[in-house]
């Protein structure tokens, strides 16, 4: 009988501690980081994913119905992050037999007039769900790209490299009215499998290789991979610098803050930063606009 309560014990301290690792690191995570001010001078960029949208669904997360309702907390979380460029992902309306439509793309270009979307075309020559929108009185769209994390990358739509759904990188390279040109990459690598990110995260590399050379180069989005994983790993290896993105990113669309940050900006040699990024962590309007929070950071562009 003694043995049993002992173990018993031994249990309800281990149960209590893992309890108290768990408080704690969602308290780590959930520090608050409101928005600050652009700094004087600088580029601000910001990576958001704002989830896909069921067309065929009236009501329930992620619906058309749940999508009237973070419309407008969207548009007030966009023009609150005041930022010259913002990469957006999973930014798409999926839809079996229905029309083709992006409700989000179409609603934040309607009510954001001084911006315009890059890295956008005919859906069936140009991956429109991962635009890039930039301030048109600040920068100058020069061009734009996408390929896909797959062995044909630059096959439209192809599937990643273990079959999995189709993954991708959107570009788009700026200038700005000091003539200094810059690219930015905006990535949505694959949850589930590590082997897909490695190989993701390995082809961005080989990509961007070359416009490094040339310009300053932005790598931003959601990456599904934390601080020292080997996905982050191969990018700096590429020189890319990943600056510090306290607190999750990623909160299940409860506000529920268990994870390290997944998404980040990261950026080449000739890029400084002014300040520390940082996320906007809580709602918009008293709602979830999406379930990720939005990572910004200022930056000088030499």
């Amino acid at each position: 009988m003694r043995i049993v309560q002992r173990w018993l014990k031994r249990f309800g301290i281990l149960c209590a501690a893992l309890v108290g690792v768990l408080i704690g690191m969602i308290a780590c995570n959930s520090l608050p980081q409101p928005v600050q001010a652009p700094k004087p001078n600088t580029l601000r960029i910001a990576t958001y994913n704002v989830h896909y949208i069921w067309l065929g669904r009236s009501q329930g997360d992620w619906s058309v119905g749940d999508w009237e309702r973070r419309k407008g907390p969207l548009q007030t979380a966009f023009k609150t992050l005041d930022a010259d460029v913002i990469g957006f992902q999973e930014m798409e309306s999926f839809g079996r037999g229905q029309a083709p439509a992006n409700l989000t793309l179409d609603w934040l270009e309607s009510q954001n007039l001084d911006y315009a979307a890059a890295a956008v075309g005919d859906p069936s020559t140009f991956p429109s769900t991962q635009p890039i929108f930039y301030r048109k009185d600040r920068l100058l769209l020069r061009d734009q790209g996408w390929f896909f994390f797959s062995d044909t990358p630059d096959v439209i739509y192809s599937r990643t490299f273990n079959g999995s759904w189709p993954a991708f990188a959107s570009w788009a390279e700026f200038e700005g009215r000091d003539g200094t040109i810059f690219r930015v990459y905006n990535l949505h690598t694959e949850y589930r499998s590590r082997s897909n990110r490695r190989l993701s995260a390995a082809l961005v590399a080989q990509r961007i290789a070359e416009p490094m050379q040339r310009m300053p180069v932005f790598v931003i989005g959601d990456f599904n991979a934390i601080r020292g994983s080997a996905t982050l790993g191969l990018l700096e290896d590429a020189n890319v610098t990943f600056w510090p993105a306290q607190g999750s990113k990623f909160h299940f669309n409860r506000g529920l803050n268990l994870f390290p940050a997944i998404d980040r900006i990261g950026g080449s040699e000739r890029i400084v930063p002014v300040g520390e990024t940082f996320s906007v962590r809580g709602q918009f309007d008293g709602e979830w606009a999406t379930d990720h929070y939005p990572v910004v950071g200022d930056f000088r562009v030499r």
